[in-house]
């Protein structure tokens, strides 16, 4: 379902949406697309910086697992 809404741009904003598009697909799509997109790479960024806090919070114990597997194998 679509919901209508206003958005006020600057002038420059829209000449250069329509630039961009050449008209060709209309100023809400892309500016739907832009904005989905958009969310898109916050919730990837969101999800990589949970994902280094956790590693980090692991560190040592994960390093000492590496040393600990690596203390097994055989030497050539």
């Amino acid at each position: 379902m679509r919901v209508k809404t206003s958005v006020t741009l600057a002038e420059e904003t829209v000449r250069a949406i329509d630039e961009m598009t050449g008209r060709k697909v209309n100023r809400s799509r892309f500016i739907e697309e832009a904005v989905l997109a958009h969310l898109e790479r916050r919730r990837r960024q969101i999800r990589d910086q949970r994902d280094l806090e956790i590693l980090n919070r692991n560190a040592d114990r994960l390093n000492q697992e590496i040393e600990d597997v690596l203390a097994y194998q055989a030497e050539p």
